[in-house]
């Protein structure tokens, strides 16, 4: 199995999402990007940009209305 570049929208941290995945990275980011954009402001959005190789995930940047951080939020 390939590794797929995900981007991942939760309107809180703890509800469902609305996931996207490409296995162009450039197209993930791209969404990733353009939801910051549109949601990025909310208090309660969380916003992931996601590689996935053999069904590990690793978190590569995380927006909250705080702002960016590599990696997941801790």
């Amino acid at each position: 199995m390939g590794t797929r570049h995900l981007a991942r929208l939760q309107f809180r941290a703890d509800g469902p999402a609305v996931e996207g995945a490409w296995t162009v990275p450039s197209t993930a980011q791209d969404r990733y990007t353009e939801w910051v954009g549109l949601y990025g402001t909310d208090p309660n959005v969380v916003i992931r940009l996601i590689e996935e190789t053999d069904g590990a995930e690793r978190v590569r940047k995380t927006w909250t209305a705080q702002g960016e951080v590599d990696g997941p939020v801790t």
